[in-house]
């Protein structure tokens, strides 16, 4: 076994937040459009079924801010890793959307039980100076599995047309089952077993002794609207409001996840130089600006704003995390950030369901995009009162894993 064995480390902690995000989360914005035709559903079921994922994504954030008292970190992610590849595969043979809900149930729960502990698990692989570096990587591989599943979906999809999602599935499928392998086998975590100590409902109570953490509360809830408004319906909004190709959506998302990889170490990179604060107002402010720049359609502006969009998308919540790993003790981490993720995980779980209700309502997803820069805008008003970051964060204890 590898305990604390660095960037190596780190790596297959971005596989498994590649798997339980890019492929168990984002890969079904990607799909929507196919999934919503192949199956014959509107655009508001095809929501809700957003909202099924998001909101087992929440239930996942409660889990959490109560197994991470008792459990080690590494314990609730390999729970993660195995409810997202179960999830994925049964939505990969899934003949209706019940059972489509049903997976996106299982890989919601298991996205909140990967990212929650990973960011803090690779921040502890590796040394004091290269903590943000490492967390960024986590959230980068994010991005590495966005781009894989778009380019994946528009070459099945091209040739086989709206019933290739479930192919799209499998193989993603099939890939986590070997990252689960991998974690399974490989890695161990230095942490001392948690003392079960009481953490409030969803963490709340252990959420508040961190400085700054209603504003942080707040930009989290706004990023998790604004962003899911945009990402969930991106495709949406090129193939039936702008007249694009599948091919051609596909690519633009893909450009949009290839930015994810790099967002993280640029706005973090920039948060040690003017401070978290500061890093998260401009990252939402140019969110709301790029948003808008999608709306006409016009291919070159489109693919530029995809770009920001995912550098903006990968970024900010990296800020977030990072933020919350150095301003808290191993103990309170996962109480801590389970709590702060609880209030995103409300925003996601409405996100879906009101962007889909807005589109059919208005026929249009233009409307879709103003309500996520609006979002945008009141995180970044929540961003501008967020203190420095003082970390009380020690060295964690070796133990077993």
């Amino acid at each position: 076994m590898f305990k604390r064995s660095g960037w190596s480390t780190v790596a297959l902690l971005a596989l498994s937040a590649g798997v339980a995000q890019a492929f168990g989360r984002f890969a079904y914005g990607i799909l929507l459009p196919a999934v919503r035709d192949d199956l014959g559903l509107s655009n508001t079921i095809a929501g809700t079924l957003g909202t099924i994922n998001v909101g087992a994504y929440l239930l996942g954030t409660l889990a959490v801010a109560t197994g991470s008292s008792w459990l080690k970190l590494l314990a609730v992610m390999r729970i993660g890793i195995t409810t997202s590849t179960l999830g994925l595969a049964l939505i990969s043979l899934a003949p209706n959307e019940i059972l489509v809900g049903v997976g996106l149930f299982l890989t919601g729960f298991g996205g909140a039980c990967v990212w929650i502990p990973a960011p803090a698990i690779a921040a502890d692989a590796v040394g004091q100076k290269l903590r943000p570096i490492a967390v960024a990587c986590v959230g980068a591989g994010i991005g590495v599995g966005m781009v894989f599943s778009a380019l994946l979906s528009g070459f099945l999809r091209s040739r086989t047309g709206d019933e290739a999602w479930r192919s799209v599935y499998a193989i993603l499928a099939a890939i986590a089952l070997l990252v689960l392998v991998a974690l399974m086998m490989l890695l161990s975590h230095s942490q001392a077993k948690p003392r079960g100590q009481r953490a409030g409902i969803g963490g709340y109570s252990v959420l508040t002794r961190m400085r700054g953490w209603k504003a942080l509360t707040v930009a989290y809830l706004s990023f998790g609207f604004c962003y899911l408004l945009v990402i969930a319906f991106f495709t949406s909004r090129l193939e039936d409001d702008s007249g694009w190709t599948e091919a051609s959506a596909g690519l633009a998302f893909t450009v949009l996840g290839v930015a994810v990889m790099f967002g993280g170490l640029l706005l973090v990179s920039m948060s040690r130089r003017v401070g978290p604060s500061r890093a998260l107002v401009f990252g939402f402010v140019v969110w709301s600006v790029l948003v808008m720049a999608v709306l006409p359609g016009w291919t070159s502006l489109t693919f530029v704003a995809a770009f920001g969009i995912g550098l903006t998308f990968g970024g900010l919540p990296t800020v977030i995390t990072y933020y919350v790993v150095e301003s808290t003790t191993a103990e309170d981490y996962g109480p801590t950030f389970a709590a702060a993720t609880l209030a995103f995980g409300i925003a996601q779980m409405l996100a879906p369901q009101v962007g889909g209700l807005v589109a059919d309502l208005t026929g249009s997803f233009a409307p879709v995009f103003f309500l996520s820069t609006g979002f945008a805008l009141l995180g970044a008003g929540a961003a501008s009162r967020l203190p420095s970051i003082h970390s009380p964060r020690p060295e964690l204890e070796p133990s077993e894993a």
